[in-house]
């Protein structure tokens, strides 16, 4: 890989990086089940479907995380 090559590939931000769902659930301090069954809600976190394989975008959850956060008044 060259120098180009190496920038480039570090120049990617990890809010692509597709993780599984129990990656996720860990991340977000829920378990897996609460997942499955938002999905089957289809409510709450975007996710994404390869075949039967179910992934989770790190930048998804991070803006979920966002929308949820309570900030002080002061």
């Amino acid at each position: 890989m060259n120098t180009t090559q190496h920038q480039s590939a570090s120049a990617v931000t990890e809010t692509g990086v597709l993780l599984t769902p129990a990656q996720a659930a860990r991340i977000l301090g829920i378990p897996t089940s609460t997942l499955a069954r938002w999905r089957s809600e289809r409510r709450e976190l975007p996710y994404v479907k390869v075949g039967r394989v179910v992934r989770y975008r790190r930048g998804d959850l991070d803006r979920w995380i966002d929308q949820r956060t309570v900030r002080p008044l002061g």
